[in-house]
């Protein structure tokens, strides 16, 4: 058995891992390197000819998991991927806004290339190549054993977002797990991480590998201070947001305060036409969701809507937002600021010290989101300077990955007798905090493999 690691090695992006066992050339999840320029210039990169291989399993539908599937069939892939239902239907929407988003940011990045004499970029993939990988899913079922060729798998519930599943694999006699993003539990929605089977090798992300979450009941609280002291200043909460399950938790809860008379009167943009159509996309699996919410979507018929809630899906619409002077939660795409509306939305509001910007998910290396956090005092947005007066909130508690304590006690029910544990989807400074915890708590030293490195097993 043979693993090359064509993505999210010493990154939290791409993940992308190549398989060459049981007679076939197989991927665990061909997905985006996204953030800085350097590493998105890495997506055109394979190791190996995309017509060798056999075909693909899918951990989930983010894109940095997902978001390389039609680069892949472009050049040559004809197998088949197979992924759970509700992973298929929103690896769609993300796929397609994915290609959208590609080509409006090209023509603006093209046009300043010329500018200073530099050779255009091409797109990596069009909204038809998009089409094309449609054909090439495959629904399963959580649970149920599927063969090809030599490799036999089957999917469990990883907790992370909906539908999402870590990998069990029976390869050349020894068991494999991988570990696709491990939720973090307790969130309101859909069910906790299963626990996995022991494994003779065991791939686990190491997202937060480094730290402890606040509980989520934790996170609400403060959520909830953040919202209402912002209200107090006069002020608009800014919220950039994942639109795959960071956007339904945040509208959840919102959801939830008004019910309980919580929220003051105001308004609730949901400013992202991806995150309209996932929320829409958890009504129609309840399979994935936890049996309090699913009663609830028995009972209701919806989860999420609310008298204050406002869809906002034409740009007409998202650009009379900024016109809005009352109590208003602007939820905009996307969640580590790199593009999107919430851009606009900064740039008309991150200069008024009575609002506030929440950020409530992950923010990578190189992102204007992470600058935020880290406290820089003016950004660039547009070709505009922008001051940062808004009081910056993060809330790492509605994370949807586990964090150290969490992976460990997962990782504990995966090890047996000579396991051998890889690292992957993390930053290398992460890895080296949860490597040492490891060989600390289990007596194995984990391998940490770089990009493009390949491990015999």
């Amino acid at each position: 058995m043979r693993i090359t690691f064509n993505g999210a090695a010493g990154v939290v992006t791409g993940s992308c891992h190549l398989f060459e066992a049981g007679g076939v050339k197989f991927l665990l999840d061909c997905g985006l390197f996204q953030g800085s320029e350097e590493l998105e210039e890495l997506n055109p990169k394979f190791t190996f000819e995309p017509s060798e291989i056999d075909f693909v399993i899918l951990s989930h539908g983010h894109l940095d998991h997902c978001g390389r599937l039609p680069y892949l069939i472009k050049r040559g892939f004809r197998g088949k991927i197979y992924a759970t239902a509700g992973t298929i239907d929103i690896s769609r929407l993300i796929l397609m806004d994915a290609a959208q988003v590609q080509e409006e940011n090209l023509k603006t990045e093209n046009r300043r290339r010329l500018r200073e004499g530099k050779k255009p970029k091409e797109l990596l993939y069009t909204i038809d190549d998009v089409f094309d990988t449609f054909g090439h899913f495959k629904a399963c079922d959580f649970k149920r054993w599927y063969q090809v060729g030599g490799v036999k798998f089957r999917f469990h519930d990883a907790g992370h977002i909906l539908c999402s599943e870590f990998v069990e694999l029976v390869v050349e006699g020894r068991r494999v797990v991988f570990s696709g993003d491990i939720g973090n539990s307790g969130k309101p929605l859909i069910r906790d991480p299963e626990l996995p089977p022991k494994a003779d090798l065991v791939l686990i992300e190491t997202t937060y590998g480094n730290r402890k979450h606040k509980s989520f009941k934790e996170s609400v609280e403060e959520f909830k201070e953040a919202v209402l002291s912002t209200f107090k200043r006069g002020g608009v909460v800014l919220i950039p947001t994942f639109a795959l399950e960071r956007a339904q938790d945040i509208l959840y809860i919102l959801k939830e305060m008004y019910e309980r008379g919580e929220l003051p009167p105001c308004k609730v943009f949901l400013d992202s036409p991806l995150a309209i159509s996932i929320t829409k996309t958890f009504n129609r699996h309840p399979e994935c969701l936890e049996e309090r919410v699913l009663e609830e979507l028995r009972r209701r018929g919806d989860l999420f809507s609310f008298p204050y809630l406002r869809f906002t899906r034409s740009v007409e619409e998202s650009k009379k937002i900024n016109d809005y002077r009352g109590r208003a939660i602007i939820i905009a795409g996307n969640g580590m600021c790199t593009g999107g509306r919430i851009l606009h939305h900064i740039k008309h509001r991150i200069w008024d010290e009575r609002n506030s910007i929440i950020f409530v998910g992950y923010q990578a290396e190189g992102t204007l989101g992470r600058k935020i956090v880290e406290g820089t005092r003016k950004v660039k947005v547009f070709n505009e300077i922008v001051k940062v007066n808004a009081k910056v909130y993060t809330i790492n508690g509605f994370s949807s990955h586990a964090d150290k304590p969490q992976l460990l006690s997962w990782l504990k029910e995966a090890v047996g007798h000579n396991t051998k544990v890889v690292l992957v989807h993390g930053e290398r400074k992460v890895q080296e905090v949860f490597k040492e915890e490891v060989e600390r708590e289990l007596s194995i030293t984990p391998f940490m493999p770089s990009l493009y490195e390949s491990l015999s097993f």
